[in-house]
């Protein structure tokens, strides 16, 4: 299973190939970034956190694929950074990788991040989940971590960064890579979609704040105004004029005014915003095209405006 996701990526990663312009060195444009250690160690934990900042990741590559994919990654022109793993899972392949890795920083940027912890904290980790060493159930789980150690010495003495994972929850650990890679781009922007949405249609899967706005006066009540959706003039006009909208929208704008830099600075690139009325065409419309105008032109956020449910009836 795991071959057949690495297959998936590398047609992935091909379908996207396209050339473009190498840096002034010579070398291809991108970054690297090769995470190996010891298993149990938080080696999935952190691929995700990689993920979650924009890095194209694969999980356990065959170490002779490495150079192919790090030419992949210096010639698309959509895949910039990656992010791999590579373990002891690899066997006898893995003893290439200190060459591999070589080579390979000739190709591209690359960093070598090596995650250990202590004999101690990676038992009790492998007693907690119940799950079997890589190397086997033949021995110990206590032998097969002194033999990886062993099998994993000369690779750790060439990481280019070295982790101790043994202090660190997962969401610590996420932290601390985050704060290790995040790009720290001036004036770099989250991107903050509003979704609005219909309750009888169901709440938006990928919602990360959901608001109810049903409380609101309905147009959908008003003569005049029921055929129309709240993007109309006629009904955003009506539903932003009413008391209680005035209210709720200084309210809420405060809140994702504060909110906004704290998810950014936890690695979020995006931000779902869902706002919800009963049939999703009118209430919840006109205030997710209001805020996503206050939020562009007030506190000059990245927004993306999508109105799910306003077709339907």
């Amino acid at each position: 299973m795991a071959l057949r996701r690495t297959a998936s990526k590398l047609i992935d990663a091909t379908k996207k190939l396209a050339r473009k312009d190498a840096p002034h060195d010579g070398r291809p444009a991108g970054e690297l970034v090769i995470i190996t250690g010891m298993s149990g160690s938080g080696k999935a934990s952190v691929l995700k956190a990689f993920e979650d900042l924009g890095y194209y990741c694969v999980d356990n590559l065959p170490v002779g694929l490495i150079p192919r994919f790090a030419e992949l990654v210096g010639q698309s022109a959509e895949i910039d950074r990656t992010a791999l793993v590579v373990d002891v899972r690899e066997g006898r392949q893995l003893e290439e990788l200190p060459a591999i890795v070589k080579s390979v920083k000739r190709i591209i940027a690359t960093r070598m991040v090596f995650l250990e912890a202590s004999d101690s904290v990676l038992l009790r980790r492998y007693s907690e989940t119940r799950r079997p060493h890589p190397l086997g159930t033949k021995t110990s789980v206590k032998s097969s971590l002194t033999a990886e150690r062993r099998h994993l010495r000369q690779i750790r003495a060439i990481a280019d960064l070295v982790i101790d994972t043994s202090k660190f929850n997962v969401h610590e650990l996420r932290s601390h890579i985050i704060e290790l890679f995040q790009k720290k781009e001036k004036g770099q922007k989250i991107l903050v979609s509003f979704v609005s949405f219909g309750f009888r249609h169901g709440v938006p899967d990928d919602a990360d704040l959901v608001f109810d706005v049903r409380f609101l006066p309905n147009p959908y009540f008003v003569e005049g105004l029921k055929p129309f959706p709240g993007n109309d003039p006629r009904v955003s006009q009506w539903v932003l004029e009413r008391t209680q909208t005035q209210e709720f929208l200084a309210r809420l704008e405060s809140l994702l005014h504060f909110l906004i830099p704290q998810y950014r600075a936890e690695g979020k690139s995006y931000l779902t915003v869902s706002i919800g009325c009963t049939g999703g065409r009118h209430r919840s419309v006109a205030l997710a095209e209001e805020l996503g105008r206050r939020l562009t032109e007030k506190h000059r956020a990245n927004v993306k405006i999508t109105h799910r449910d306003v077709m339907k009836v």
